[in-house]
């Protein structure tokens, strides 16, 4: 099969083009045709050497849409989704035209999403699951301020809470992207400077948010902190631009905050697949719609498309098999 791997870290012109042995499923295992698979800041950072548990030689990848062409019979044809945190770093990921998993990392792709659309989920609403219905509980009511708005988590926090009726304030150095679904859902946008908190205040009348999604972190930390009503929570997935951070304590526990971190890479293939058919079942019934895909392109031309996303493009990035 043909694949793209790298042998040592570093920038993505690492990265190799070439032709691997097409994996063999064992007997619990499945073997999926990827159709398409999407490049995350992740997958970015991975091959740099970001992340200590990464072995090279490695075939990159975490998210994939594809249809199953050997495994359990009742399995055979399925078109299939899926997203994990050890795809592409403990064991090969998906940037290649097949990739095995265990059947019991199988989920269905929802019907009415392209391959490619498909591809372009599984990270972002995975951590955005995460963090806004599982640690935060965001409820029917209450208003979440989601910081780095016009990103792939932002948008997809965005289209959760708003299924699960909240007011969302979005929060960044820039709008969303026109078109996109966050640029229609949010019911306003504030943008990310020394009047940030002020400006949200005013719009809760005084109060806060009930939940702060912080999809940057690090540099927009003590921001974030700063948004949060009385007992309202603070969920953290990154430290953009810095590890170590500093806030008033004093001020954090008079709040009675309570802060949250959620990891999606903690979670392998399989333990994503009960989320994934959580979410495939909810962009069926037509309550998520998928992000907008700005560049494809070909499996041989994947280095660019990690330039791409290293470079910051607005919108998707997806690699396309065939």
């Amino acid at each position: 099969m043909k694949a793209i791997q790298f042998k040592a870290f570093g920038k993505p012109e690492v990265l190799e083009y070439l032709d691997l042995p097409t994996p063999v499923p064992a007997a619990d295992s499945a073997l999926v045709q990827v159709k398409s698979a999407s490049v995350n800041p992740s997958d970015v950072k991975n091959v740099s050497g970001h992340f200590d548990h990464t072995v090279p030689p490695r075939v990159p990848g975490r998210d994939f849409s594809g249809v199953v062409v050997a495994g359990p019979e009742a399995w055979l044809g399925v078109e299939v989704w899926g997203t994990g945190g050890d795809i592409g770093f403990t064991r090969d990921g998906t940037h290649a035209e097949f990739i095995e998993v265990p059947v019991t990392a199988l989920a269905r792709k929802p019907a009415a999403l392209s391959h490619a659309q498909a591809a372009s989920i599984g990270v972002n609403f995975v951590v955005a699951w995460l963090g806004t219905v599982d640690y935060a509980r965001l409820a029917e009511g209450e208003t979440i301020a989601v910081i780095g708005v016009s990103g792939g988590v932002g948008g997809a926090v965005t289209q959760i809470a708003k299924a699960r009726g909240a007011r969302v304030i979005g929060v960044g150095r820039e709008a969303p992207l026109a078109g996109s679904p966050a640029a229609r859902l949010i019911d306003a946008f504030v943008p990310m400077d020394e009047h940030t908190a002020e400006r949200v205040r005013e719009l809760t009348g005084g109060a806060g948010v009930d939940v702060v999604y912080d999809a940057v972190g690090g540099v927009a930390f003590e921001l974030a902190l700063s948004l949060a009503k009385r007992r309202g929570r603070v969920v953290e997935i990154s430290a953009t631009g810095k590890r170590r951070v500093e806030f008033d304590l004093i001020d954090f526990y008079h709040n009675e905050t309570q802060l949250l971190g959620a990891d999606s890479a903690k979670l392998g293939v399989v333990e994503s697949a009960p989320l994934m058919q959580a979410i495939a079942e909810a962009f069926d019934a037509g309550r998520f719609e998928p992000p907008v895909v700005a560049e494809r392109y070909p499996l041989e031309r994947a280095r660019e498309a990690y330039e791409a996303v290293a470079a910051g493009t607005r919108g998707r990035v997806v690699i396309d098999m065939a």
